[in-house]
């Protein structure tokens, strides 16, 4: 797994890239993460500017409880959400890449300091899904 600034991430050569969704959404239903939205980058891409592009899809994933209680402290914090996780395919490698929003540094604009353990469980949980994906053999 790597991190950078705003995300986390991981590199899988051991599935395809319908399984890897799968993986995602599954691991993530999981941890208590529902998906409220899937943009298809590579067919919005064709649809608005006739161009090709790899196969991209964005998650909006969603715990209702953390979202609920984020919003109870920050009503603004919705403008942050969901948290976005992308599954990628890296070509020519055939590898599939996940990426996670770190909910930390998303949460980094807010000046509230009530929001803080909400970003850090949301941390956790984003990051046991990423190391799951991660370890997880072909389904």
């Amino acid at each position: 797994m790597s991190t950078f600034r705003y995300g986390f991430e991981t590199t899988l050569s051991d599935t395809t890239y319908n399984d890897a969704i799968q993986r995602v959404t599954d691991e993530l239903e999981k941890e208590g993460f529902g998906i409220l939205t899937e943009i298809d980058v590579g067919a919005t891409l064709k649809k608005k500017l006739d161009v090709d592009f790899r196969r991209y899809i964005i998650l909006g994933a969603c715990n209702p409880s953390l979202a609920y209680h984020a919003l109870g402290v920050e009503p603004q914090i919705g403008l942050l959400l969901p948290c976005n996780v992308v599954v990628q395919e890296a070509a020519p490698t055939g590898t599939v890449v996940v990426s996670i929003a770190d909910p930390r540094a998303m949460f980094a604009l807010v000046d509230n300091s009530a929001a803080a353990p909400v970003a850090d469980e949301a941390n956790e949980r984003l990051r046991r899904v990423i190391d799951a994906i991660a370890s997880k053999k072909t389904l």
